[in-house]
């Protein structure tokens, strides 16, 4: 272990030992969220289409609604929270999960498939912005009493999902072994234990957390006001390998602060707490559908989202092929983790001092596109066994470093092209769009996988959407 390595650690295990027992309960929460999410996840795709049987365009569909109901309610989620708190919000989406998990081990059919999903995707909708607000919230209020950077919390809350990303495919493949339906009732364990644990030790009232009353509530989902105030923090999104600490636009663009990788969601979200009187501009919904170069960051954002859920689609195919088992699927996914623990910030302060935001998107949505590249170029050969897994790990490498440049930018970029006061609005819809654009990308993926096209074909096809969703990106004026 190196010194540098060695002084960090103790910098983690001071931050944690002066956490507040709130604290430290979200942060192991968004640790066994991931354990339970990335058990179950990353091996559906296979079962769905050798146990089931299932179509690859249907497949694709499946894993579409399941990001859809997630990224596409994500807005509902935190207006309920900011409605009637963060335990109830949080209980009720445990519930969903624990039931959703259940039914997906025992579906049979393709509507009880997707109902499954439909109730998976959308208890991330509920727990996620309320877990993720909350620790914003709180590393805000802490930093302010004098008990250290925010930034100090984020990187544990990323630590933790990263954490819970590493072990969860890894107990996923071991309960493989078994079937399915154990590592769904394993997954849904998994949130039996989260909803034990928060029903008894979440308080019901948050000190310092000021509900909105109902009818702000439907004038935040109309978007007659800022939006939803829980901002989706940069820390983890469950259902990402990668969401790692986001720095700050000044900070992270070029300014002295630069080294600091502050969070720029939660930038936002202390913008957010310190007005609470929010402001009421006109505009909302219809302004946001004139802003094109807003919708032009969506889509591109969306072919992002859509070439990182191949993680669940076209990778786990490719390595059934090259290995005949899910098992090598777990390593992947752990590499991927590893490579966002020990990576995330180097990459993160070099780009600072070199790229812009549309560089920075620009140049992670060509490495995606690389990644695509490298099975193309090799699936010809028909390599199997550990050769062949290497371009997959080629893809996943690539793919999560493309992941470090688009991701923060994307997050970054929307508070500049957001109208005054409406940070929330375009948040939720850029989660939004690209959801639909995952919804309807992966049902096409899925149709590619079942032609008789030249194996190279769909990895192409995925290879030309991130370059094209490039020249999509606003340029500044």
């Amino acid at each position: 272990m190196t010194e540098r390595t060695t002084r960090a650690t103790g910098r983690g295990l001071h931050t944690w030992t002066g956490l507040s027992p709130l604290l430290r309960l979200l942060i192991l929460t968004q640790l066994a969220f991931n354990i339970g999410f990335f058990a179950v996840l990353p091996f559906l795709a296979e079962h769905l289409g050798t146990a089931i049987g299932l179509a690859g365009w249907m497949v694709g569909l499946v894993l579409g609604l399941r990001t859809f109901s997630q990224q596409g309610l994500f807005v509902v989620g935190g207006a309920l929270a900011d409605r009637y708190g963060v335990r109830p919000v949080v209980l009720a989406g445990c519930v969903l999960r624990i039931a959703g998990f259940v039914w997906l081990g025992y579906a049979a059919q393709t509507w009880a498939v997707i109902g499954a999903v439909l109730l998976i995707g959308f208890a991330a909708a509920l727990f996620s912005p309320a877990v993720e607000s909350e620790v914003a919230r709180q590393a805000v209020l802490r930093e302010e009493s004098g008990g250290g950077s925010r930034t100090n919390v984020l990187a544990l809350f990323t630590v933790a999902g990263q954490a819970g990303a590493f072990v969860g495919p890894l107990l996923g493949a071991a309960l493989l072994a078994v079937d399915f339906r154990a590592v769904c009732l394993a997954g849904a364990g998994v949130f039996v234990l989260v909803l034990a644990g928060h029903f008894r030790l979440l308080p019901q009232h948050i000190p310092g957390r000021v509900r909105v009353r109902g009818r702000a509530l439907l004038m935040d989902l109309r978007g007659g006001r800022s939006g939803v105030r829980c901002v989706r923090s940069a820390c983890g999104v469950e259902g990402h390998v990668a969401e790692p600490p986001v720095p700050s636009r000044r900070a992270a663009w070029g300014s002295p602060r630069s080294s600091e990788a502050e969070s720029g969601g939660v930038r936002a979200g202390r913008r957010d707490a310190a007005e609470i009187h929010q402001k009421r501009p006109g505009g909302g919904l219809r302004s946001l559908s004139r802003n094109g170069r807003f919708l032009a960051l969506c889509c591109a954002y969306g072919a992002y989202l859509l070439a990182y859920n191949q993680l669940y689609l076209i990778l786990p195919d490719e390595v059934e092929r090259t290995s005949g088992s899910q098992a090598p699927l777990a390593w992947l996914f752990a590499l991927s983790s590893l490579l966002v623990v020990t990576t995330q910030l180097p990459v993160t302060r070099w780009t600072a001092h070199r790229l812009d935001l549309r560089r920075s998107m620009g140049a992670g949505l060509l490495l995606i596109a690389a990644g695509f590249g490298v099975v193309a170029a090799a699936r010809p050969a028909g390599w199997t066994g550990t050769v062949g897994l290497l371009p997959a790990a080629g893809f996943v490498v690539l793919l999560t470093l493309g992941q470090m440049l688009v991701a923060p930018a994307a997050r970054a970029w929307v508070p500049d092209l957001a109208e005054e006061g409406r940070l929330g609005l375009y948040t939720g819809a850029m989660s939004s769009v690209s959801g639909l654009i995952v919804l309807v990308g992966s049902s096409a993926t899925g149709s590619l996988l079942d032609t008789e096209l030249p194996p190279a074909v769909p990895w192409l096809v995925l290879a030309a959407i991130p370059v094209v969703s490039v020249a999509l990106l606003p340029r500044r004026r």
